[in-house]
């Protein structure tokens, strides 16, 4: 079974590098393979009511398969070299925020036509930030919601399965280099190419350094980011998301110096579960379509955590953590802020008696046995400052949810193609520890595949 490209993963990386090799040569006999479902089998058990958490699917609807981890988040694409990752650096800003709107072009030319591209850039939140201690990073936001996201993807994949060779459930066991291309493995059969992408996205990220190793191409440690999510009344940053939508803002505390930051704000959105390498962790989505809109807000805080000598395993420091919260909570746990300054536990009496409705069924307990101190002495200065911008923040009945974990690959070394030590073998998106986003990655699979196409 040979091809001209194979590309392994079919998150965002793998999907615009696949449109634009058909765009630019229709000719390609190009392979996808995905670890998980075809879009229309993603689906999560937890339905709130018969099954409540994670039972630890063969393979998690919601961090695999076709659309990746992204596939069921509330599609923001941030079009910004501020956050999000750092291909700028290696392909040029213009070059990276040329690709971002062409990226957002394609999206609203698959369905994403009428949803609204916010901005950050001179609004008069800047300046109640800054006369606050806090800093709002300058993006424009394009926001399709959970529900827009799926029809985009649904709609690029019903334009690629003619074109493209999919096989999914099919996840590469490894990649040897051969005389005249690359030979992948998977169960029971071997394919060969002349151009190898690989697109597998966070949590592909223990394949992929394994790869690395084998294939003896340099690496070097990322951070790993730690938190919690807040859910508290929509109406509390109401002022802020019905402007910004998407407010990334980061505050240094006062105690220690580190940067603490909110991450993936979901107006009206639900907070969710997802699993990554059996550790439950958790996140937030949100909807486009009023209906499926709640009465809640919920985003996550983050404290970045960057080891170097004699520690170098930031990923297995934020998996320590994650475990510490599923031994404890069973999954999840919840905490009202009220209960977590007081010292003492949440209980589900104390839950009930809250103002504030939770949209995910966790575990009441306590997030200081938890989270080590200086990540949760952290969390609580920035929720402290938020509340100088959003008075709300800080009320007892604001709902914190343990651990969020953000896992970043080693970041691996490539060339400004986004090529390897090996020429044809291409390395792109959150699998890299290059790009931290949807707009990133799908920008470094257009890149690639413009390199492959010229």
């Amino acid at each position: 079974m040979k091809y001209d490209v194979i590309i392994i993963g079919a998150g965002p990386g793998g999907i615009f590098a696949a449109y634009e090799l058909m765009q630019r040569k229709p000719g390609l006999k190009v392979a996808v393979f995905e670890a998980g479902h075809a879009l229309n089998r993603r689906h999560c058990p937890i339905d709130g009511e018969k099954i409540k958490t994670c039972i630890g699917c063969k393979s998690c609807s919601i961090m695999s398969g076709f659309g990746g981890a992204g596939a069921f988040s509330d599609g923001k694409y941030n079009i910004t070299n501020d956050f999000g990752g750092t291909l700028y650096e290696y392909i040029g800003r213009k070059q990276a925020l040329d690709l971002m709107r062409y990226v957002d072009e394609i999206n609203l030319k698959y369905g994403g036509e009428g949803t609204k591209l916010y901005s950050t850039a001179g609004t008069r939140f800047k300046r109640l930030c800054i006369q606050n201690d806090l800093h709002l990073l300058d993006a424009s936001v394009r926001h399709l919601g959970t529900d827009i996201n799926y029809v985009v993807l649904e709609n690029l994949y019903n334009d690629l399965k003619d074109k493209v060779e999919f096989f999914f459930d099919t996840p590469a066991q490894s990649i040897e280099v051969t005389e005249d291309g690359y030979l992948i493995r998977c169960a029971g059969a071997e394919y060969t190419c002349e151009k190898c992408i690989v697109s597998v996205g966070r949590s592909g990220s223990k394949w992929m350094e394994q790869v690395c190793k084998e294939l003896g191409i340099p690496t070097k440690s990322n951070r790993v980011d730690i938190g919690v999510r807040v859910e508290l009344p929509a109406v509390v940053f109401s002022h802020l998301t019905d402007e910004l939508y998407e407010s990334k803002i980061v505050y240094r505390t006062k105690q220690y110096g580190d940067n603490v930051r909110t991450f993936c704000m979901n107006p009206k959105g639900a907070v969710v579960t997802e699993n990554t390498n059996g550790i439950i962790t958790v996140n937030g989505h949100s909807y486009e379509d009023p209906a499926k809109q709640t009465e809640n807000t919920n985003f996550a805080l983050l404290v970045a955590k960057h080891f170097s000598e004699p520690f170098k395993d930031s990923n297995g420091y934020g998996e320590s953590i994650a475990r510490l919260s599923n031994m404890l909570g069973g999954g999840v746990i919840v905490q009202r802020f009220g209960d977590l300054i007081r010292g003492r536990r949440s209980t589900p009496s104390r839950m009930n008696d809250a103002f504030i409705t939770p949209t995910l069924n966790a575990t009441p307990g306590d997030l200081s046995l938890v989270l080590p101190k200086r990540i949760l002495d952290g969390i609580i200065e920035m929720i402290y400052a938020l509340d100088k911008v959003a008075p709300g923040t800080a009320n007892d009945d604001t709902l914190l949810y343990g651990v969020e974990v953000k896992f970043y690959n080693m970041e691996v070394e490539v060339n400004e193609k986004l090529e390897s030590r090996y020429r044809g073998l291409y390395i792109i998106g959150d699998g890299s520890g290059i790009t931290h986003s949807l707009s990133h990655a799908s920008a470094s699979g257009v890149h690639v595949a413009r390199d492959i196409a010229k």
